[in-house]
């Protein structure tokens, strides 16, 4: 069962990132015979080249550290700036050393309050806690404000389930299955929802 769960996991992650971010769950019909819905087509964007758009996790470990990743809720956030994906990385909350298996963490020396264990965009919650974006920043080692994201700036314009939201990113909720979408540049639609895989996020 572990191991069909990774690869349903992995897959979804690898489909994710073809589609330039897209984890949509509108499904309307493919669009002239590419067999990619229209609106994941106009939604899509291509990852973005060089370290800009591939910062690597740096930040420090929130709360209880545990060995164990343990039954988490599923939060999922998508970045553009300048009209590209910039990838939330992997091993986000996770203290190395960590085990991989797929291109995902499988293992670490222990487990903060979020993780990540792919670049799906995916933000794993344990239970019960109360973060926000600035959470998730902090623990990537990145910067998040009105006006900056990661390494882009501009005004930053925040999207949850598809609903614009004038607000400072920085408090905007970790709520569980949300789509966050961040934006700096020009406007991509955003999506409304994301698939979830059912009961996977849970340690091996």
């Amino acid at each position: 069962m572990a191991a069909q769960r990774l690869r349903w996991v992995t897959a979804t992650a690898l489909a994710t990132l073809a589609l330039g971010g897209c984890g949509s769950a509108s499904a309307p019909a493919p669009a002239g015979g590419s067999g990619v819905p229209a609106a994941l087509a106009r939604e899509a964007r291509p990852i973005g080249r060089g370290p800009r758009f591939h910062p690597p996790a740096s930040g420090p470990v929130l709360g209880d550290c545990r060995q164990r990743l343990g039954a988490r809720s599923g939060v999922h956030v998508e970045l553009f700036a300048d009209n590209r994906v910039v990838l939330i990385a992997a091993g986000i909350g996770a203290r190395p050393p960590v085990r991989e298996d797929a291109g995902r963490i499988t293992g670490a020396r222990c487990f903060g309050e979020l993780v990540t264990v792919d670049p799906s965009g995916v933000v794993l919650i344990r239970s019960g806690a109360r973060l926000t974006l600035a959470d998730l920043f902090r623990s990537w080692g990145q910067p998040l404000s009105v006006h900056r994201v990661a390494s882009f700036g501009g005004r930053v314009r925040v999207y949850v389930d598809g609903r614009s939201i004038a607000a400072d990113p920085t408090g905007v909720r970790l709520v569980p299955r949300a789509e966050i979408v961040l934006e700096v540049g020009p406007y991509v639609p955003p999506h409304t929802a994301y698939r979830f895989p059912g009961g996977w996020a849970t340690s091996p």
